[in-house]
């Protein structure tokens, strides 16, 4: 399966700028579960606040995805499926949710940025989009994902 055009040009794009890219397309994504919810994250990773994602590990083990790893880059899409931005793996951090920090909450950027919110709010999240049959539970594993923005530069 070929990869959508628009993303190739992106990425060649992107790779004219920086010869060092590799010529493998990465992994490509959206924040969220729906158009606007990817949006207005996307719009976060944009404006240097948003630093950080959590993913579910069972989702990754559901959908034989490969999981995050430093170094990893990614194109990012916005809500319309459209390449936005190119974003670095810095760090990985794998714990149950119940143990994630404080400042990992802070570096996702969403909500008030709590730990409180945070965990209302990806609880909620788990509870009606994974993509597990497990869904949620307070000791499961979450992928804690610190990232750099590559493109466009901040």
């Amino acid at each position: 399966m070929s990869a959508d055009p628009a993303v190739e040009s992106f990425w060649n794009d992107r790779r004219r700028a920086d010869p060092a890219l590799p010529e493998a397309l990465p992994e490509v994504w959206a924040f969220g579960a729906t158009p606007a919810h990817a949006d207005a994250l996307l719009d976060l990773v944009l404006a240097g606040i948003k630093t950080g994602t959590a993913s579910s590990l069972w989702d990754y083990e559901a959908s034989g995805d490969p999981v995050p790893a430093v170094g990893d880059l990614s194109i990012i899409l916005d809500g319309s499926g459209a390449p936005r931005a190119v974003l670095e793996t810095t760090r990985i951090d794998i714990v149950p949710f119940r143990d994630v920090t404080a400042e990992h909450a802070h570096s996702e950027g969403e909500g008030d940025r709590t730990l409180a919110d945070w965990r209302e709010t990806h609880e909620r999240y788990w509870r009606r989009y994974s993509e597990n049959e497990r869904g949620f539970a307070p000791d499961m594993p979450v992928i804690c994902e610190r990232f750099v923005l590559r493109y466009p530069s901040a």
